[in-house]
């Protein structure tokens, strides 16, 4: 693979300048040196000209740092993506093949320079997709047989090879600035054609090979950094495979409720062929913690393929198959500890219940075996609220889903939720209450402090709770009596000089634990639905209303001294849940609802209580 211009027009004194220069911008102390160094370093890489293709090769060749190297390979790349671009198709040609050279032949350059070097030949191949010396002879396609050299190398040239097949799927898969200049119909197109020819043989590609190293991992040593760095690629590769934009709709990835990958119909033998999932969940069970995460999330993805890919009976299997790998993974949850896991971990059990119906999953063999170990892990992780909080979403969502699916549930078999909903209400309730002295001893962050993830929580809360709402009250209740009785004790000595240093900080933890139990009967209010209640479920309501009106005549005789803004703001979020429900044309006047408002409260109707919400405002 020989120079892409000829060395005889090389400016040998401008490639040393390059190289001082990169070396001030790195090392130099005087931020005025290095700020003329980034000067002279962005106007070379803005060149135009030959000579600027002719340094970077010279900087390549004669390696003197680093530091130029990857200044080399980062002009490189900004001038193959101009555009119009000024390079002919054979300079794009012999660039492509010195860089495959220059890797094949240094392996163990510094790990940013392989990465530039490598991002400029995922750069110049996507560009050049569509460009051949003649008609059907594509110049820049052959991309799975320019890699198979490394392939068959030592471990750090497997490495490189792995590199620039995960980068250019990635590569293919984003609009880089270079697109920003061309349509986006241009750049789908391209993706589309990658696709179509090249993406299914290499994810087959990654699976064989992570295949053939999780047969030698015992023999892996994983504190290698070559060896880690293999298998860490080829799990990257595999999911840059699993998460394609296959039908151009260019999601927003931060979004978790994408729902379905859509898996190309030729990617059917991949995902018939269980021995694919089963790779994956082996993986998650062999690796370190420090690569078993990327394990998941190809999990996840793979959970998330388009129902529409299989029959029912094939959907069935893999289904099953799933379901056992997650029962398996919570019967041994050790890995689970590693908060990278954990969190994919939830994301993947929140992909069961949005690709899959609950008609569909209580059909599964071990479906029984499987509810009773998520919901153990459910309470677990609530209980330990204070690790990994953003989880928590994910777990609150598939318990959410799955109780609204019951009303449209047609499987004879038993869902089992009646038994499991109520512990993690209770296990959400009562960790939430124990937070609150925890928060004030060691000074953490307050989860009250995020009104936006307490409501998020709440609303999932609300749907969850009404599973079983007569345990879900029934707790509500004896907590908030338990909890008010003592605050008011409190507050009475209190207000006759009789409280404590120790008193006070109790009526502090007190406030806190009524803070989050009016938020929590508010979202239990806000949960009833019209075509699912009951005359018992208002009367259930009744009772949680009167408490927390007769906590705010309470609460109302100590604004004078202060009172806790927190329950104030929280009891304002109860009003907005109050009237959403039960003030307007769908809550008959005399339901039970008014009625156990009447007798403890004397409330007779809305009008009565909207006047009691007018004079707390």
């Amino acid at each position: 693979m020989g120079s892409f211009l000829d060395s005889n027009e090389m400016q040998s004194k401008e490639v040393v300048k390059l190289e001082l220069l990169c070396k001030q911008l790195h090392e130099a102390s005087d931020g005025v040196r290095r700020q003329e160094a980034e000067k002279a370093l962005v106007e070379f890489q803005s060149g135009r000209s030959a000579a600027t293709l002719t340094q970077c090769q010279m900087l390549l060749d004669r390696a003197q740092s680093s530091y130029s190297q990857y200044l080399a390979a980062t002009t490189l790349t900004k001038l193959v993506s101009r555009n119009p671009c000024t390079l002919s198709l054979q300079q794009r040609i012999d660039i492509r093949n010195y860089v495959l050279n220059y890797l094949a032949t240094r392996p163990k350059l510094v790990h940013y320079v392989t990465q530039g070097l490598v991002v400029l030949f995922g750069r110049i191949t996507k560009l050049g997709w569509f460009d051949g010396l003649e008609k059907e002879d594509w110049a820049f396609r052959n991309v799975v047989g320019d890699v198979s050299q490394f392939l068959q190398g030592s471990v750090d040239h497997c490495v490189i090879g792995v590199q620039l097949l995960a980068q250019l799927t990635a590569e293919m898969n984003q609009i880089s600035e270079s697109d920003a200049n061309k349509s986006l119909t241009k750049h789908r197109k391209i993706a589309s054609s990658f696709r179509d020819t090249q993406l299914y043989d290499i994810f087959q590609l990654s699976c064989t090979l992570l295949r053939t190293a999780l047969e030698s991992s015992k023999t892996l040593n994983f504190s290698d950094e070559s060896q880690h760095g293999l298998m860490t690629n080829l799990l990257r590769l595999a999911l840059n495979c699993l998460t394609f934009d296959f039908i151009g709709t260019s999601v927003d990835e931060s979004s978790d409720d994408l729902g379905t990958v859509q898996i190309p119909t030729s990617w059917r033998p991949a995902f018939l062929d269980f021995s694919t999932v089963q790779l994956f969940f082996d993986l998650y069970a062999s690796l370190p913690t420090s690569l078993s995460p990327v394990a998941l999330s190809c999990l996840v993805q793979i959970a998330s393929v388009r129902r529409t890919l299989f029959s029912n009976e094939e959907r069935a299997k893999f289904l099953s198959q799933l379901v056992n790998g997650v029962r398996k993974i919570l019967q041994n949850p050790q890995g689970l500890s590693d908060p990278s896991n954990y969190h994919e971990f939830c994301r993947l059990l929140l992909r069961l219940k949005s690709n899959y119906q609950l008609g569909e999953l209580v059909t599964v063999e071990h479906y029984p075996d499987a509810i009773q170990l998520i919901a153990k892990f459910t309470v677990e992780s609530l209980n330990m609220w204070q690790f990994a909080p953003n989880s928590v979403h994910y777990l609150l969502s598939l318990w959410q889903r799955m109780v609204g699916s019951v009303p449209y549930m047609k499987a004879t078999e038993p869902h089992l939720l009646e038994t499991y909903t109520p512990e993690v209400v209770r296990a959400y309730v009562s960790s939430r209450l124990e937070s609150v002295s925890v928060v004030l001893r060691d000074g953490l962050d307050d989860p009250l402090d995020d009104v936006t993830v307490i409501q998020q929580q709440l609303d999932q809360l609300s749907t969850i709770g009404r599973c079983e709402y007569a345990k879900t009250c029934a707790l509500l209740v004896q907590l908030f009596e338990q909890t008010a009785q003592r605050y008011q004790e409190l507050i009475s000595a209190r207000m006759n000089n009789r409280s404590q240093q120790h008193t006070i900080e109790e009526i502090a933890i007190l406030e806190g634990q009524l803070t989050w139990l009016v938020y929590m009967i508010g979202s239990a209010i806000g949960g009833r639905v019209s075509f699912n209640t009951s005359d018992d479920h208002d009367a259930m309501d009744g009772e949680l209303v009167c408490r927390v009106l007769q906590l705010m005549n309470l609460t109302d005789s100590c604004l004078p001294q202060g009172g806790c803004e927190r329950l104030e703001v929280a009891t304002i979020s109860f009003f907005e849940q109050f009237r959403k429900i039960y003030v307007g044309d769908q809550v008959h006047k005399t339901s039970k609802f008014y009625r156990r408002l009447s007798e403890i409260l004397g409330l007779n109707d809305e009008s009565m209580v909207l006047a009691v919400f007018v004079r707390k405002m």
